[in-house]
């Protein structure tokens, strides 16, 4: 597995990537995630400590870029959004790539028009079993240009063992994100599956297994959500908790802790590894260090934070939740979002729907302490424009400037 990528140099900052980079390098396991600062007198930007492009999202540009050079003439195409990031999605269609779907499974492209030569990149939350064996049948090679995050193929091999080992496999996720989808195929190939929202829907689950509802009742409550020939009378006697990656690690691991518990109520103690799998392994790093660091970054103190990322981003959209209820949040897509500083467009989670709210920045005060992260997908050099513009907004570009040349004297500005 590589450990470097290539991608496009405007993917990285100017000194964003250096300055998240060298505060990494001193860090050592158990200490405080304790954000990087760029201290401007009248803004001080604090970073989170993890943020942005993840393992899995690099190693998936690397690939779609180099499906593009290795192809001239060629058509590509993405089976739908590579990742949630517009801009990255973007720049690969202004390269030529076309869509084939939307990420709701819009067709955008007929699969009858789909030839043997054409090139195809899966994308990064991979894909079901059914598309790609509809694509091998047309001839087309799906595996040279095969995106899907490691850590989401990892959950997929975690899940056939739990089907080899006879337990039924609960994903956690969102029943119509791309990613769930995928896993629930694959799962659902080696084991009984069923996917779950959240805690509200692992409660009913669990009163489903201690026999605290009838089964009968099962087909209706989780209706399209689990596997064909799923039993609940046989199938909940042995189970196993996997994730949809982006989700809240927490809420994931507190899903598989409290099915544990009613698993135990049911077979006793002296039986739970008999029906209850240890799961823990197939949480994303990524994931949790970058929700880890968020609330770091909260503990730390700011009067509001920007997270910047795709507002279709499902792991940027947990970034948000982890801040929204403690001090003001605003997600936004790029610095374009930042009006001035009496106007911002953002998207309100709770509302779901995009929305300019106005005097979000404290102009009143005289110094103002800023938190940023990033989602998972999120270049740097986003996250630099959105420092960069607020630092224009409040007329102390040349302090930016400053403190970059201090950062790296041979950085040109």
């Amino acid at each position: 597995m590589k450990n470097r990528f290539e991608i496009p140099a405007y993917y990285r900052s100017s000194f964003i990537t250096a300055l998240k980079w060298k505060h990494r390098e001193g860090y050592r396991k158990g200490q405080p995630l304790l954000p990087s600062i760029i201290d401007l007198s009248k803004i001080k930007f604090k970073l989170a400590m993890h943020f942005g492009l993840c393992f899995g999202v690099e190693n998936a540009i690397d690939i779609a870029y180099r499906a593009v050079q290795e192809n001239p003439g060629k058509r590509v195409f993405l089976l739908s959004e590579m990742i949630h990031n517009p801009h990255v999605n973007r720049d690969l269609q202004s390269k030529g790539v076309s869509f084939i779907q939307t990420t709701q499974g819009e067709q955008l492209f007929p699969f009858d028009q789909l030839v043997k030569d054409d090139v195809i990149i899966i994308p990064a939350f991979g894909t079901t079993i059914a598309m790609s064996e509809k694509l091998a049948k047309l001839g087309i090679d799906v595996k040279t240009y095969d995106t899907t995050c490691p850590f989401v193929d990892k959950v997929w091999r975690r899940s056939a063992q739990l089907g080899q080992q006879g337990f039924s496999v609960v994903i956690h996720g969102k029943p119509s994100h791309e990613e769930t989808k995928a896993t629930f195929s694959h799962a659902a190939a080696t084991a009984p599956s069923l996917v779950i929202l959240d805690m509200a829907e692992a409660k009913i689950l669990a009163e489903f297994i201690e026999g605290l509802r009838e089964l009968n009742t099962f087909a209706e409550v989780f209706a399209g959500r689990f596997s064909d020939g799923f039993d609940p009378h046989r199938n909940l006697q042995k189970i196993g908790v996997v994730n949809q990656t982006t989700m809240l690690a927490t809420e994931t691991q507190a899903i598989s802790d409290f099915l544990k518990q009613a698993v135990k109520r049911r077979f006793g103690d002296e039986r739970l590894k008999q029906h209850f799998a240890d799961t823990r392994d197939t949480l994303c790093y990524a994931t949790n260090e970058n929700q880890s660091a968020m609330r770091a970054l909260i503990e730390n103190g700011g009067d509001f934070a920007l997270i910047v990322g795709g507002f279709n981003s499902s792991n940027t959209s947990h970034l948000v939740e982890i801040c929204e209820d403690v001090l003001p949040c605003f997600f936004i897509e790029d610095a374009s979002n930042l009006i001035s500083l009496e106007s911002i467009r953002h998207l309100d989670l709770k509302e779901k729907k995009v929305l300019e709210s106005k005097n979000w920045f404290p102009t009143q005060k005289s110094e103002v302490n800023v938190l940023v992260s990033a989602g998972a997908s999120c270049p740097d050099s986003l996250v630099e424009a959105v420092v960069r513009r607020i630092s224009e907004l409040a007329g102390i570009q040349s302090n930016l400037d400053n403190f970059v040349r201090e950062m790296n004297p041979e950085n040109a500005i």
